[in-house]
């Protein structure tokens, strides 16, 4: 069993109690850092968007067989009143806790479900290298996502004629996370300052840092497979402690964007 799958049956046996992400980072033996990110790399959901969507699936499967009292299953589901309680349902759901308490069913609602881990998306890891990273000024196209809407990030970044550009790689750099596994996402290339960048570009610098290099060498498409071994097992059992510092996938010039094909280069910084 893997620390993620450590973190689920965590969950599963006390989503219903006042459950926090230091308690299931210590139940996998993480750090709620690492327990955030390892849990929205595998699993592509946030700790607490899954605890909320747990919570509420049973609180409407209860509705459904006709519970009386929808304060006492919105307490139940750790919301201190029916206004809380029902904005949240409807977000979730799309319908209010009277409309399933009145329909009787839950069929034509997403419950969440208890996730089961597939074994069959891990990937053979080409073991990584150990690389002391430079420092980097990289500028170009960010915006803010999270685990859903994470599908809409580019599958890689577009390499343009940036003032002040340096060589041909490409980043795809992954920063400023927080709990709820919301990040910056910038879609970019080295540069040697950011005196000329447009204002509608996003900067970062990134300091010298070292770092765990893998390789992924299969079309962009099966990218989260590598993502999900190297967050779920590979590190881990590493002994490496990841560092609260921006990750990114580099890509050379041998990838084609037009294709997908090419391989690229994930790099996530460790503690020295």
């Amino acid at each position: 069993m893997n620390t993620v799958e450590k973190a689920i049956w965590y969950i599963e046996g006390h989503f219903s109690e006042g459950i926090t992400l230091d308690d299931i980072a210590a139940s996998a033996g993480l750090s709620r850092f690492y327990m955030s990110r390892a849990f929205a790399a595998v699993t592509g959901c946030s700790v607490s968007g899954y605890i909320r969507g747990r919570r509420l699936s049973s609180a409407a499967r209860l509705l459904s067989e006709g519970a009386p009292d929808i304060l006492c299953v919105a307490l139940g589901a750790g919301y201190n009143s029916h206004e809380a309680f029902t904005r949240a349902f409807r977000d979730q759901f799309g319908m209010t806790p009277e409309q399933v308490r009145a329909q009787g069913h839950v069929d034509n609602i997403p419950l969440v479900e208890a996730i089961k881990m597939d074994e069959t998306l891990l990937v053979n890891l080409e073991v990584p290298r150990v690389v002391a990273g430079k420092p980097l000024l990289v500028a170009g196209l960010g915006a803010r996502y999270n685990c859903e809407s994470s599908k809409a990030i580019p599958s890689a970044p577009h390499i343009g004629h940036i003032a002040g550009q340096v060589g041909d790689i490409a980043y795809g750099v992954c920063c400023n996370s927080d709990d709820e596994n919301n990040f910056d996402y910038i879609a970019g290339v080295e540069v040697r300052d950011f005196s000329e960048i447009p204002d509608t570009f996003s900067r970062l610098r990134i300091p010298s840092q070292k770092y765990l290099v893998f390789t992924h060498q299969d079309h962009i498409s099966t990218i989260r497979s590598t993502f999900m071994t190297i967050w779920g097992n590979y590190l881990p059992e590493s002994g490496h402690e990841v560092a609260d510092a921006p990750n990114f996938e580099r890509y050379g010039p041998q990838f084609d964007q037009r294709t997908g094909n090419g391989g690229l280069e994930i790099w996530i910084p460790v503690k020295s």
